[in-house]
């Protein structure tokens, strides 16, 4: 089993456009079983919408302008890629979150290309995998990763191939410390991060207040006119993880009473706790 330590570069933007975002850039690399490194592999890729990078990208990614320009496309690309892939008999793909699956899937789709073979292949998620070996509940970059490990940074952040390369360290490093088991294959969502979160919050809110935690009480009276439900999709997905929510919190055992408050100066005695022997009631000395 080899281990593809996978990074994806994109062309985002920080302004709302129908358009869709695409892979501007791949770097991977390619570990034996035992961890050795193999090769790897980059290329960047000349995207078909905003092929004329913003300064926002070309500040975060450092990637040059006429580096773009003269890029192949992504079916050539990801051809060339799958090729590269081929040299391992049996692999899986390590990401740092689950953009870079999500990025060549979308992309694949969008130029008719079969996104049945990415798919199809296992991932695990080495950010969430680090979260849970560390027990945090919120996101690290990999850069602060490599400082909490004591990792050299030797790469430039948001390079593809670089990002790779660092994502493989810290792989290496914490690779018996993780949970295989969660590895996971790419599936459709069609909610993001905050939409969930405003579901989690909601819940505690119902509970706050004894709202009956039903999913009809939840759209009506939390996710009206905050969250657009016309997708069918979406709102399945929602109700499936309010579902899912509402057991796991059920099943969590109740929080054990707060200690009461030690009596304050000058309680009476009959209030105070027992004295020990040689002590007067409520003044420990």
């Amino acid at each position: 089993m080899d281990y593809i330590i996978l990074d994806i570069e994109f062309n985002g933007r920080k302004f709302a456009s129908d358009l869709p975002m695409e892979v501007i850039e791949i770097g991977a690399v390619r570990l034996g079983p035992d961890l050795q490194y193999i090769d790897e592999y980059t290329s960047l890729v000349k995207p078909v919408y905003f092929a004329k990078l913003n300064s926002f990208i070309k500040e975060k990614t450092g990637i040059p302008q006429e580096g773009i320009d003269a890029a192949r496309g992504f079916p050539a690309v990801a051809a060339e890629f799958r090729a590269w892939l081929s040299r391992s008999e049996e692999f899986i793909f390590v990401t740092w979150g689950g953009e870079d699956m999500k990025r060549i899937v979308l992309d694949a789709r969008m130029h008719g290309l079969d996104d049945a073979y990415w798919t199809a292949i296992p991932y695990f998620d080495l950010l969430k995998g680090y979260i849970r070996y560390k027990n945090v509940s919120n996101d690290v970059s990999v850069e602060a990763a490599l400082v909490d490990l004591g990792l050299t940074n030797e790469g430039s952040a948001h390079r593809a191939l670089d990002d790779a390369r660092m994502t493989g360290d810290i792989f290496k490093a914490v690779f018996d410390k993780l949970d295989f088991e969660r590895t996971q294959y790419y599936k459709d969502v069609f909610s993001n991060a905050k939409e969930r979160r405003f579901v989690k919050n909601s819940i505690r809110m119902m509970a706050m207040q004894k709202l009956p935690q039903t999913w009809d009480v939840m759209k009506e009276r939390f996710l009206k006119d905050k969250v657009n439900l016309d997708d069918p999709r979406k709102a399945a997905e929602l109700e499936a993880y309010f579902a899912a929510e509402v057991e796991a919190r059920a099943k969590k055992p109740p929080k054990a009473p707060r200690p009461a408050a030690p009596p304050e100066d000058g309680a009476d005695a009959a209030e105070a706790p027992e004295a020990s022997q040689g002590q007067e009631a409520g003044w420990p000395r």
